[in-house]
């Protein structure tokens, strides 16, 4: 069973990497080799590259989980630049790191994780291999396997329960090459055949505010998240986050604003941060922190023009934003495929519009967008652009230098 091999590699080797697909196990295994560890009286940590991927990996394990800056310790110099107080001067304590959704941390980022671990301690990185490259510099998991040089276990086998997911099937048929089954009414996944482009954005509005909620109750609008393969086009996030808002969160009298160039930011939005931000200060339960990252989603709770301040809710955590600092926040009622790595959200709702760039009509964005979906998946379009993503299996290449054998 390969879920063994898994475990018992993760624990006889330094180093050793964990893939594979939606279904498949990953959690199970991780669970497992903590288990082991602690009986070993062994310190682990636990860390992702988003705080959303560590509050997941939290929530699976039942153990605490750091984003990788956290776990780092990044402080500022003098000048204000960011940077690592863990470091090959200070290494980190724990005999065994354990890094989920690896397949997102750039070229950068691992460097300075490798340089902070202790002789002898065990590291273990795990992620799907098949998803999106990270946004930064470099190809750095699949290097990794592609160098032959660690034991790398890819799970296979998607498990009972797991198979009777719509979700997941066609997760995995899309990335053997297979055209997702559309036509099932009564699963978790489902197709809103719409020819033209408008209609596919108008059919997503509508969903939201009115078909799901009403199907499945209030709540369920709190769980929605649309992923769009493009900030462009009558579908693309742009388009869809103006309409959303206008139907989601309108102009009130009782709403204030702040427009930040095209864009007008209303109390009650949803709003993600677009860049790294080291050292924006966040509350949360009265303790203060720093750091709130790319890709972080949050509710806009009060905008105090007089103070010229915007207070953000991200989950548990509270964040004064100035005005000046608003450059870094975009709307977030819909967001591409690229933004949503490392999150998982309960139903997502994904449209595919003939004006679509074509070089994004790609394979592992189809599959990274699907395997976001927790409870729900929701295609809107033509089936003809989800063939034609199954189809193209081109990826852009990626040259590191990190299979070099010198």
């Amino acid at each position: 069973m390969l879920q063994h091999t898994a475990i018992r590699a993760a624990v006889n080797n330094g180093v050793m990497v964990l893939t594979g697909g939606p279904g498949t196990g990953k959690t199970t295994v991780i669970c497992a080799v903590i288990r082991i560890c602690q009986s070993l009286n062994m310190d682990i940590a636990l860390a992702a590259p988003t705080g959303r991927a560590a509050k997941r990996m939290s929530e699976a394990t039942s153990c605490e989980a750091k984003t990788i800056h956290r776990l780092l310790e990044m402080e500022f110099s003098d000048d204000d630049y960011a940077k690592f107080k863990r470091n090959e001067n200070d290494l980190l304590d724990e005999d065994v790191i354990i890094i989920d959704e690896a397949s997102m941390i750039d070229m950068y980022l691992m460097n300075s994780l490798l340089k902070a671990i202790k002789p002898g301690a065990r590291l273990m990185l795990i992620g799907d291999s098949d998803q999106l490259p990270s946004v930064g510099a470099g190809n750095v998991l699949n290097d990794i396997i592609a160098s032959e040089r660690f034991t790398t276990v890819k799970l296979t086998e998607i498990f009972r329960q797991a198979s009777e997911s719509l979700i997941i099937t066609n997760a995995h048929r899309i990335n053997n090459g297979e055209v997702p089954v559309l036509n099932i009414k009564d699963n978790d996944f489902f197709f809103l055949p719409r020819g033209y482009d408008a209609d596919v954005s108008s059919t997503i509005v509508d969903l939201w505010k009115n078909r799901l909620p009403k199907t499945y109750g209030e709540r369920a609008a709190e769980g929605i998240q649309v992923i769009s393969p493009s900030r462009k086009g009558i579908a693309g996030t742009e388009t869809l986050n103006k309409m959303l808002q206008d139907a989601l969160n309108p102009r009130s009298n009782t709403k204030r604003e702040k427009q930040v160039r095209d864009t007008i930011f209303r109390e009650g939005d949803r709003v993600m941060q677009i860049k790294n931000d080291y050292d924006l200060t966040w509350e949360r339960d009265g303790k203060e922190g720093i750091g709130v990252f790319n890709g972080d989603i949050g509710i806009i709770e009060t905008i105090n023009t007089p103070a010229e301040q915007m207070i953000v809710s991200f989950d548990d955590r509270v964040v004064a934003y100035e005005f000046s600092k608003l450059d870094e926040l975009d709307h977030a009622w819909a967001i591409t495929v690229h933004k949503s790595q490392g999150s998982e959200y309960p139903i997502v709702i994904m449209p595919l519009y003939g004006s679509c760039p074509p070089q994004l009509l790609s394979r592992n964005l189809l599959y990274t967008a699907v395997t976001r979906a927790q409870q729900m998946v929701i295609l809107v379009g033509q089936s003809r652009i989800a063939e034609t993503m199954v189809a193209n299996n081109r990826q852009i290449m990626r040259y590191t230098g990190l299979l070099r054998h010198d």
